[in-house]
């Protein structure tokens, strides 16, 4: 479980395709204290750790991943947002994100607001149920709340903190990015799926 607060960049070293695989090697700040078997969300993609080098760390994207997440737009030098496992006993300081991406979305507007950043991502409309307005949302990885809702886009508002210590300040129109929507408004579409199945 992650909160979708970052901790750090990485920057992609290197990238080995192994069949449908996709092995990546990160270089960032945590990697020294990284072990193999860890679970580390990388722009919202919860992967295994499962090589160790000197400052950096590989990870490795089957195919099912590649196909729902942006993962295969990286290459050598893609900043990437980090953020290791929530501890036990450790604040949720955004909410619950599960490093499961639901699907991309692309960015159709970045807007500068005197000293803010207003950004506008569209989605796949058959994913409209999860988004509320002022709900979270992650972006990512990036724990965020969503406004000015359609069906088919929405905006977040994005502070100075967070345009610096994250990399969407290197998202821009046209990019796609990873969504992961809240999960408590999965639990409740799918039981409302299911009701509407009985009757």
């Amino acid at each position: 479980m992650f909160t979708g607060i970052i901790e750090t960049f990485g920057r992609v070293e290197a990238i080995e395709m192994d069949q449908q695989n996709m092995h990546c090697w990160v270089n960032s700040p945590i990697s020294q204290e990284l072990k193999i078997d860890q679970s580390v969300a990388h722009n919202g993609v919860c992967l295994t750790v499962d090589a160790l080098g000197e400052g950096k760390h590989r990870v490795t994207a089957v195919a099912e991943t590649l196909q729902k997440t942006q993962l295969g737009d990286w290459h050598i030098g893609s900043t990437i947002n980090l953020e290791r496992c929530l501890p036990m006993g450790g604040r949720l300081d955004g909410h619950i994100v599960q490093g499961h991406v639901d699907t991309t979305g692309v960015c159709e507007l970045v807007q500068e607001t005197g000293g803010s950043w207003l950004y506008q991502f569209s989605f796949p409309e058959s994913f409209a149920a999860l988004v509320i307005e002022k709900g979270s949302i992650a972006v990512n990885g990036i724990s965020l709340t969503c406004f000015n809702i359609t069906r088919q886009s929405f905006q977040v508002a994005i502070i100075p903190y967070t345009y610096e210590h994250t990399n969407l300040s290197q998202v821009q129109v046209g990019h796609r990015v990873n969504l992961e929507f809240d999960l408590l408004g999965k639990y409740v579409q799918r039981q409302m799926a299911l009701a509407e199945a009985t009757n």
